[in-house]
């Protein structure tokens, strides 16, 4: 099991951890936002940065693995989804091991649920 903090945890904690860390602080990877999401009217990255921050009430239905990787929200009067990616340092692949910071790039990406 990996260690956080020197502290043994399941992986899919682990994992959730470092996504929590992504969606909170915006550190620890990279935040996409899609081009149709800012052109909505009243856009404001500060006010879509602090919802991301705020997002909760995870449970079994909309986190099956438990690693805090999905989430939606209404802002602007748009229901908005986002979700996190692992990929390797390069950007060119999936990662080996989303539990280490090290050999994974995490990527945040923010869209309208009607682009999806």
């Amino acid at each position: 099991m990996p260690k956080t903090n020197g502290t043994t945890v399941p992986r899919a904690e682990a994992i959730a951890l470092l996504n929590d860390k992504l969606r909170k602080t915006g550190k620890g990877g990279s935040v996409l936002i899609t081009t149709n999401l800012t052109r909505i009217t009243g856009f404001d990255a500060t006010v879509l940065t602090k919802a991301l921050a705020e997002c909760g009430g995870f449970d079994a239905s909309n986190n099956p693995h438990g690693e805090r990787d999905f989430g939606d929200l209404t802002l602007w009067g748009y229901d908005l989804i986002w979700k996190i990616d692992y990929y390797d340092t390069e950007l060119q692949f999936g990662s080996d091991d989303p539990t280490d910071p090290d050999v994974t790039h995490r990527v945040l990406t923010v869209m309208l649920a009607s682009d999806w």
